[in-house]
Protein backbone atom coordinates (compact mmCIF):
# COMPACT_ATOMS: atom_id res chain seq x y z
CA UNK A 1 0.00 0.00 0.00
CA UNK A 2 1.45 3.16 -0.91
CA UNK A 3 -0.07 5.29 2.57
CA UNK A 4 2.14 8.22 3.55
CA UNK A 5 4.83 7.16 1.04
CA UNK A 6 6.36 9.42 -1.30
CA UNK A 7 5.01 9.95 -4.65
CA UNK A 8 6.83 11.26 -8.03
CA UNK A 9 4.36 13.53 -9.56
CA UNK A 10 4.61 15.52 -12.25
CA UNK A 11 4.35 19.30 -12.64
CA UNK A 12 1.77 21.71 -11.35
CA UNK A 13 0.19 23.80 -13.71
CA UNK A 14 2.31 26.86 -11.89
CA UNK A 15 5.67 25.05 -13.05
CA UNK A 16 4.41 24.88 -16.46
CA UNK A 17 4.88 27.31 -19.33
CA UNK A 18 4.02 28.03 -23.09
CA UNK A 19 6.37 27.01 -25.74
CA UNK A 20 7.67 23.92 -23.98
CA UNK A 21 8.80 20.72 -25.93
CA UNK A 22 9.36 17.39 -25.72
CA UNK A 23 10.40 15.63 -28.42
CA UNK A 24 10.24 11.68 -28.21
CA UNK A 25 10.72 8.56 -30.61
CA UNK A 26 9.37 5.54 -30.65
CA UNK A 27 10.30 2.57 -33.14
CA UNK A 28 7.33 0.18 -33.81
CA UNK A 29 8.66 -3.21 -32.64
CA UNK A 30 6.69 -6.77 -33.16
CA UNK A 31 6.42 -7.27 -29.38
CA UNK A 32 4.69 -4.28 -28.99
CA UNK A 33 1.93 -5.02 -31.79
CA UNK A 34 1.47 -8.57 -30.87
CA UNK A 35 1.33 -7.23 -27.35
CA UNK A 36 -1.62 -4.62 -28.28
CA UNK A 37 -3.63 -6.91 -30.72
CA UNK A 38 -3.05 -9.45 -27.68
CA UNK A 39 -4.39 -7.12 -24.98
CA UNK A 40 -7.70 -5.63 -27.39
CA UNK A 41 -7.92 -8.92 -29.06
CA UNK A 42 -7.83 -6.61 -32.32
CA UNK A 43 -7.61 -9.37 -34.93
CA UNK A 44 -8.16 -6.77 -38.50
CA UNK A 45 -6.33 -8.45 -41.22
CA UNK A 46 -4.69 -4.93 -42.04
CA UNK A 47 -2.48 -4.73 -38.99
CA UNK A 48 -1.55 -8.30 -39.08
CA UNK A 49 -2.14 -9.98 -42.33
CA UNK A 50 0.36 -9.11 -44.94
CA UNK A 51 -1.43 -11.10 -48.22
CA UNK A 52 -4.38 -8.93 -47.12
CA UNK A 53 -2.78 -5.39 -46.70
CA UNK A 54 -0.53 -5.94 -49.82
CA UNK A 55 -4.15 -5.89 -51.72
CA UNK A 56 -4.67 -2.53 -50.29
CA UNK A 57 -3.89 1.13 -51.03
CA UNK A 58 -1.50 0.97 -47.66
CA UNK A 59 -0.06 -2.16 -49.49
CA UNK A 60 1.61 -3.30 -46.05
CA UNK A 61 0.45 -3.91 -42.70
CA UNK A 62 -0.60 -0.71 -40.90
CA UNK A 63 0.22 0.14 -36.99
CA UNK A 64 -3.14 0.79 -35.36
CA UNK A 65 -4.11 4.30 -34.80
CA UNK A 66 -4.94 3.63 -31.38
CA UNK A 67 -1.77 2.11 -29.96
CA UNK A 68 0.04 4.98 -31.65
CA UNK A 69 -2.53 7.44 -29.46
CA UNK A 70 -1.36 5.43 -26.81
CA UNK A 71 2.34 6.49 -27.18
CA UNK A 72 0.57 9.67 -26.87
CA UNK A 73 -1.06 9.20 -23.88
CA UNK A 74 1.77 7.86 -22.24
CA UNK A 75 4.00 10.55 -22.96
CA UNK A 76 1.43 12.73 -21.32
CA UNK A 77 1.54 10.53 -18.36
CA UNK A 78 5.20 10.23 -18.50
CA UNK A 79 6.88 13.52 -18.81
CA UNK A 80 4.73 15.88 -19.64
CA UNK A 81 3.12 17.56 -17.59
CA UNK A 82 3.91 13.46 -15.97
CA UNK A 83 2.71 11.48 -13.33
CA UNK A 84 -0.73 12.48 -11.49
CA UNK A 85 -1.96 14.14 -15.14
CA UNK A 86 -4.91 13.22 -16.67
CA UNK A 87 -6.16 13.74 -20.13
CA UNK A 88 -9.29 15.43 -21.00
CA UNK A 89 -9.75 15.63 -24.43
CA UNK A 90 -8.47 14.98 -27.32
CA UNK A 91 -8.12 15.96 -31.27
CA UNK A 92 -5.63 13.70 -33.19
CA UNK A 93 -5.49 13.48 -36.95
CA UNK A 94 -3.71 10.35 -38.63
CA UNK A 95 -2.53 11.74 -41.66
CA UNK A 96 -0.44 8.84 -42.94
CA UNK A 97 -0.21 5.26 -41.82
CA UNK A 98 2.45 3.90 -39.56
CA UNK A 99 4.13 0.79 -40.88
CA UNK A 100 5.50 -1.98 -38.60
CA UNK A 101 9.60 -1.58 -37.53
CA UNK A 102 9.17 2.81 -38.40
CA UNK A 103 10.02 5.39 -36.44
CA UNK A 104 8.22 8.14 -35.18
CA UNK A 105 9.31 11.35 -33.65
CA UNK A 106 6.65 12.93 -31.43
CA UNK A 107 7.23 16.66 -30.93
CA UNK A 108 4.95 17.81 -28.36
CA UNK A 109 4.79 21.64 -27.48
CA UNK A 110 2.48 23.26 -25.01
CA UNK A 111 0.40 25.91 -26.51
CA UNK A 112 -1.68 27.47 -24.28
CA UNK A 113 -1.93 27.25 -19.94
CA UNK A 114 -5.47 28.26 -18.23
CA UNK A 115 -4.81 28.03 -14.71
CA UNK A 116 -7.74 29.05 -13.98
CA UNK A 117 -9.35 26.15 -15.33
CA UNK A 118 -6.46 23.80 -14.26
CA UNK A 119 -5.89 22.62 -18.03
CA UNK A 120 -2.52 22.78 -19.99
CA UNK A 121 -3.46 22.27 -24.09
CA UNK A 122 -0.68 20.38 -25.56
CA UNK A 123 -0.01 20.14 -29.48
CA UNK A 124 1.37 16.43 -30.99
CA UNK A 125 3.17 16.16 -34.09
CA UNK A 126 4.39 13.21 -35.33
CA UNK A 127 6.67 12.48 -38.33
CA UNK A 128 8.14 9.32 -39.67
CA UNK A 129 11.41 8.31 -40.83
CA UNK A 130 10.86 9.92 -44.30
CA UNK A 131 10.72 13.40 -41.95
CA UNK A 132 6.77 13.36 -43.49
CA UNK A 133 3.98 14.47 -41.14
CA UNK A 134 1.57 11.21 -40.14
CA UNK A 135 0.37 12.62 -36.68
CA UNK A 136 -1.29 15.72 -35.96
CA UNK A 137 -3.02 16.70 -32.82
CA UNK A 138 -3.64 18.82 -29.90
CA UNK A 139 -4.84 17.74 -26.05
CA UNK A 140 -5.87 19.24 -23.35
CA UNK A 141 -4.37 17.94 -19.52
CA UNK A 142 -5.49 18.22 -16.22
CA UNK A 143 -1.78 18.46 -14.64
CA UNK A 144 -1.52 16.78 -11.24
CA UNK A 145 -3.21 18.81 -8.00
CA UNK A 146 -1.09 19.75 -5.10
CA UNK A 147 -1.52 16.79 -2.51
CA UNK A 148 -2.41 17.95 1.28
CA UNK A 149 -0.11 16.24 3.66
CA UNK A 150 -1.65 12.58 4.49
CA UNK A 151 -3.20 13.17 7.94
CA UNK A 152 -6.37 12.01 9.75
CA UNK A 153 -8.81 13.68 7.20
CA UNK A 154 -6.63 12.81 4.19
CA UNK A 155 -7.48 9.17 4.81
CA UNK A 156 -11.38 10.18 4.97
CA UNK A 157 -12.99 8.62 1.59
CA UNK A 158 -10.98 5.02 2.87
Amino acid sequence: MLLGKKRKLGRMIDEITIGEKLSLTEKIEDKDLLLYLGLTDDANPLYIQHDYASQTPFEKPIVPSIMLTGMITSAISKYLPGPGSHILSQEIEFLKPVYHYGTIEFLFEVIDVKSEEHIVVISVIGTNEKKETVINGKIKVCPPHRLEEIHGRALDNF
